[in-house]
């Protein structure tokens, strides 16, 4: 008689059967699938892997389960993964991450490390700041306490920093069902510090600022506009001043523009960290270049990078119409032979969308306009072809003519 292993049998992840629809997004290699396209989910804990079956039962691969967002389905692997061993996937996804970047990313110290679903770890931000790491945890199953163990110990591991900072979205946490958690230094001792971009040097602090503190994702764009740039220049939506700082060297004159006050006195910090005097005006865009362009003011360089005004495809029509008074009220701001860099890093007003605007607002201002460059995130934030929503950021750098 055989003898009976010792060793105990490892139970299957719970399957779910998806619709025909949510299954076709899998075979198009789409990671998402939506709660609506789920079929029979009952009973599976928050942040489960599950495997995921077509509707006739076929394995498409297994997936991070989420109870409470309408992204139901994550894809995680297209092949067989058991729960024991996503800890080690995640490790192991990261030191490709950073592999990858070093393949690509040059002149700063500062990048992304991990973008989510383009580093095929879905939920987790992870960005590099010279020693401080950033991270962001946006999904129940990387909020499990053994992943993120093997988050932690991998960056340690593998990048040797002073710090690692954990930025917390509220509504994120709120919206994942997540328990509240406040941001804060998860390791080391260090959450603040200094980062050269092209050149540039900031300074950076962990617990301040939008996102996981910096645009990282504007980086190769800032060092594009600076080969144009030229004469009295505009900075609008400045920031902490990271396009203006980037175009002071070719210019005459410098002014950043923001609503945002601590935004600006980082800014004029950063200034005086490169030896620059630029001017600052804190105030809103709009009103701002309203008053500019009723007062004849002109310039050689303006700048736009606006935050997101499409934040839902409810907000489209809105955000097209803000895009369009944007350029149009930069356009008849500029002299003839100017540069506009004009920015969106809004996922759901497309390419051609944005495109379009812009060549509208030039009808209305009565402007002839030539691409130099149509750019889009640096490097370091890979685009995924079957997934556009990670093609969202659109950097436009046009010579103006009357």
């Amino acid at each position: 008689m055989a003898k009976k292993s010792s060793v105990p049998s490892r139970s299957a992840e719970p399957s779910v059967k998806l619709s025909v629809r949510g299954a076709a997004r899998l075979l198009a290699r789409h990671p998402w699938v939506y709660r609506s396209d789920v079929v029979g989910a009952d009973g599976i804990p928050p942040g489960a892997l599950v495997r995921v079956q077509d509707p006739r039962g076929k394995f498409l691969g297994t997936a991070l389960y989420s109870s409470s967002s309408q992204i139901a389905i994550r894809m995680i692997s297209h092949g067989s993964v058991h729960k024991d061993d996503l800890p080690g996937l995640v490790a192991e996804r990261i030191r490709v991450a950073i592999a990858y970047r070093k393949e690509l990313v040059s002149n700063t110290d500062a990048y992304r490390v991990v973008f989510s679903e383009a580093d095929f770890l879905p939920g987790l931000i992870i960005d590099r700041y010279n020693d401080v790491i950033s991270l962001q945890i946006l999904t129940q199953a990387m909020d499990a306490e053994p992943v993120r163990a093997a988050i932690l110990q991998t960056l340690r591991d593998e990048l040797q920093p002073a710090g690692i900072v954990e930025r917390v979205e509220a509504r994120i946490r709120e919206l994942e069902q997540l328990p509240p958690r406040a941001s804060g230094l998860l390791w080391g001792d260090k959450s603040s510090t200094e980062v050269t971009m092209n050149g540039v040097r900031f300074y950076y602090d962990g617990m301040e600022g939008q996102k996981t503190g910096a645009f990282l994702d504007q980086r190769e764009n800032y060092a594009a506009a600076a080969r144009y740039a030229h004469g009295e220049a505009l900075d609008v939506f400045c920031y902490q001043g990271a396009f203006a700082l980037h175009v002071a060297p070719k210019c005459s004159s410098v002014t950043g523009v923001d609503s945002s006050r601590p935004a600006l006195e980082m800014a004029e910090k950063n200034a005086g960290l490169n030896g620059r005097d630029l001017e600052w005006v804190e105030g809103n865009a709009f009103d701002l270049l309203r008053d500019y362009a009723a007062a004849n003011r002109r310039y050689d360089t303006v700048v736009l990078d606006p935050p997101a005004f499409a934040k839902s495809k409810r907000d489209l029509d809105k955000a097209l119409r803000g895009y369009k008074e944007l350029n149009l009220r930069a356009m008849k701001m500029l002299r003839p032979g100017g540069i506009l860099v004009t920015c969106s890093c809004s996922f759901h007003v497309s390419g051609a969308d944005f495109l379009k605007v812009v060549a509208d607002a030039a009808q209305d201002a009565h402007k002839s306009l030539r691409i130099v460059e149509s750019r889009g995130a640096a490097k370091d934030h890979p685009v995924l072809l079957n997934v556009p929503e990670t093609n969202y950021l659109q950097c436009l750098i046009l010579s103006v003519t009357d």
